[in-house]
């Protein structure tokens, strides 16, 4: 769990209640009931009114994994794709369908097993990259939903403060009460910028985020899962995969296992240079 969204949503909320505080202000005086239920309730009911409903579903659906989504490291698929290829060029590619079957993550054991079916290598190509095509597409779904919910809640947080303002304007005749009103007005738009600044966007932008590095490890997935297919040398491998991802995300990398190739080469080597 990446706990990053819990502490950028405290520190967020907690700056304002640390102003609100040294201002010597009542802070209960910004948890007024009227404009925030103006503003939660009417930013979502656009919201659903400016997507499908199985759209805003599927964005509350996903909402927790802007909490609970975790960021893997790149590292550990590189060294469980080096496995796979050490099994197959020590086993066979009908090897990896057992590993299909213990495998947890749908999307590498799919393409494992289609390994061990003897698909062929463009065409298995095709399916993993319509796969990470279709989750990108998805994921953009949850992402511009809440996106668009930042977007359309300033706007109704200056609707309940002309709201208020037109109440405000029909009791000039009691100037005591005009200050309280007044300042009661404005409440509504610092709850726009508040939730579309706050909460909204930073879900839009965890999504979105979390998404990206998803369709990257699948990507990693697929270009080693076709380099063991192809018969790559498992430490040819770890480099090529390794060179695919940022310096500043790669872990330390396991050693390889020499294959009696991978071995025979350096022998090679030396007795040509020997000679």
């Amino acid at each position: 769990m990446d706990p990053s969204t819990i502490i950028g949503l405290f520190l967020a909320f907690g700056s304002v209640v640390a102003m609100v505080t040294l201002e010597d202000a009542n802070l209960m005086a910004l948890l007024l009931p009227a404009p925030m239920v103006l503003v939660f309730g009417a930013t979502l009911a656009v919201g659903l009114a400016g997507n499908t409903f199985r759209d805003t579903v599927r964005a509350f659906r996903d909402l927790p994994k802007a909490f609970k989504g975790k960021t893997d490291k790149p590292q550990d698929s590189i060294d469980q794709l080096i496995g796979f290829a050490e099994k197959a060029r020590s086993e066979g590619l009908l090897s990896l369908e057992e590993a299909a079957v213990d495998e947890k993550d749908p999307f590498l054991a799919r393409a494992l097993q289609n390994i061990a079916d003897g698909t062929d290598a463009e065409e298995l190509r095709i399916l993993m990259e319509d796969e990470i095509d279709s989750k990108m597409r998805s994921d953009h779904v949850s992402a511009k939903f809440f996106a668009s919910l930042g977007g359309y809640a300033p706007t109704i947080g200056i609707i309940g403060t002309v709201v208020s303002l037109t109440h405000v304007l029909e009791n000039l005749s009691s100037p005591d009460h005009l200050g309280p009103m007044i300042a009661s007005a404005f409440v509504a738009t610092l709850w726009g910028l508040l939730s579309a600044n706050f909460i909204w966007l930073p879900f839009a932008s965890r999504l979105k985020r979390l998404s990206e590095l998803e369709i990257e490890r699948m990507t990693l997935l697929m270009e080693g899962i076709l380099a063991v297919q192809n018969g790559t040398q498992p430490l040819l491998l770890a480099e090529r995969l390794r060179a695919m991802v940022p310096a500043d995300r790669l872990g330390k990398a396991k050693t390889a296992k020499k294959s009696d190739d991978d071995e025979a080469r350096p022998g090679k080597f030396a007795s040509s240079k020997a000679a």
